[in-house]
């Protein structure tokens, strides 16, 4: 149980950052997170809950298209789970499908690096 917990919190933090860079990175007319640090997080906190509740279920339906394309329709399963977040929490607006898959890509890239860096944490077993 303490392990799950302590997976959805980094998952939690991890999808906060991504989102809040990726808005950064692609600006306010194609994706936006809102102002303030409570929006952030929150929305950070659906996209994490829907990255563990539907992402795998979409996964394997996609399944064979994910082994056809080598995985890169996982650059659009990520867009997709990002869209159903925003479709969730309209505090996060997301321009188009395109936008999604570009902000899918980053997210990708910050929990890879998080990963790596907890992974690298001395003392963590």
């Amino acid at each position: 149980m303490r392990r799950l917990f302590m997976s959805l919190l980094l998952r939690w933090a991890a999808s906060s950052l991504g989102l809040w860079i990726a808005a950064a990175i692609l600006g306010r007319g194609r994706l936006d997170v809102g102002d303030t640090l409570a929006t952030i997080i929150i929305v950070g906190l659906v996209l994490a809950l829907v990255n563990m509740a539907i992402k795998p279920i979409l996964m394997i339906i996609s399944f064979p298209a994910i082994i056809i394309s080598l995985g890169l329709f996982m650059l659009v399963i990520n867009g997709l789970t990002l869209l159903i977040a925003s479709w969730l929490y309209n505090a996060l607006y997301i321009k188009n499908f395109g936008v999604a898959v570009v902000a899918g890509v980053i997210l990708a890239v910050v929990n890879l690096l998080v990963s790596k860096i907890v992974k690298d944490i001395p003392g963590k077993d």
